[in-house]
């Protein structure tokens, strides 16, 4: 006879459901910035700036800004994150390469 062990661990924490708090689809995206922050492995601008271009032909009124926090080794610049948070409703963050 075979018998499985499952390695999974017990929680620590109880699962929370994620519920958006930004729907970037209502009216074409008009009056939402979306925040673009490329991680700064080469081309992780570019192709944040890619998929901006396919959200602004998805939703006209979207406005998209980008950032680039250079260095892919580093978290973002304290700075930089409220930056973000000053002046976006939504963010998509760009990791790995």
């Amino acid at each position: 006879m075979i018998s499985f062990h499952d390695p999974r661990g017990e929680k620590s924490q109880s699962e929370e459901a994620y519920e958006l708090s930004c729907d970037v689809t209502a009216n074409e995206g008009r009056g939402i910035t979306l925040g673009l922050l490329a991680n700064g492995f080469p081309d992780s601008e570019n192709f944040l700036r890619h998929i901006g271009d396919v959200f602004k032909e998805q939703l006209p009124g979207l406005e998209i800004k980008v950032w680039n926090k250079g260095n892919a080794s580093i978290s973002a610049p304290q700075s930089m994150l409220e930056d973000i948070r000053k002046s976006c409703q939504a963010v998509v963050a760009a990791y790995g390469h």
